[in-house]
């Protein structure tokens, strides 16, 4: 019997990074087939493709000023819909490993170096709904929680970014190959993935390299919105693993 992997969310950056990464070996239904806010479909799906012997679920509202404007919206797909798949796994008592693509959000937005067991401290509401998500995630015996934040380099619309703002961000390509890695090695639990601390200015510089530098000031006046100054993660968890 073949192995497939089951890809919620194929329709995001990382979905169609993930898809595209292992075409053969992924399952990406169609929301008509497969709705994460529908718990009878998940189910049937699952008792459907007894070859599926893992899920990928990087379905979710992730844009921070949607998820502010629409709390209701983003309740529904990020905490809900998680919560009807971790059902849908132990109801159909489906032997399978669920990958939960969570947040750096789940952590404060100042002390940066942050560590898997850290006390969580989102400072939006996405990544209380990540912290949510992940408390049913954990009803598994078999899951992976990566948190992590990641971007494109073929989209960098902005032209100004800052260099007093730091993160751990990977390139999706590089998360993917990560996620797979720690597929292979069969991990379980919770885990930082990232890169080395940087300002997103020298960050996005290596790729748009007519971006200019401004102070996080800017950004905050332009997003009207909460969002963290140091987001960088510890990494020791993943260098030992990986």
């Amino acid at each position: 019997m073949k192995n497939e992997i089951l890809l919620l969310g194929s329709s995001g950056k990382l979905g169609k990074e993930i898809f595209n990464y292992r075409k053969k070996q992924i399952r990406n239904p169609s929301k008509k087939e497969l709705n994460i806010l529908n718990k009878k479909k998940i189910e049937k799906y699952l008792l459907d493709n007894q070859n599926i012997n893992l899920i990928i679920h990087c379905a979710a509202l992730a844009r921070v000023k949607k998820c502010e404007r629409n709390k209701k919206k983003a309740f529904n797909i990020n905490v809900k819909g998680t919560d009807n798949i971790v059902k849908s796994i132990l109801k159909t008592n489906r032997n399978l490993k669920l990958v939960f693509i969570s947040s750096d959000a789940v952590y404060g937005a100042y002390k940066g170096n942050f560590k898997e067991n850290d006390k969580l401290a989102p400072y939006n509401y996405y990544g209380k709904t990540k912290v949510l998500a992940e408390k049913k995630v954990k009803n598994l015996k078999k899951y992976m929680i990566i948190r992590t934040r990641f971007f494109s380099k073929k989209n960098i619309s902005f032209n100004y970014s800052a260099t007093n703002i730091f993160t751990s961000s990977l390139e999706v390509n590089v998360l993917v190959r990560y996620i797979f890695r720690l597929i292979k090695k069969d991990f379980n639990g919770i885990i930082n993935l990232g890169r080395k601390k940087i300002s997103d200015f020298k960050l996005y510089k290596k790729y748009k390299k007519e971006l200019k530098p401004c102070d996080k000031k800017k950004i905050f006046d332009q997003l009207k919105l909460k969002i963290a100054t140091d987001a960088s993660l510890n990494l020791e968890k993943m260098k030992k693993i990986l």
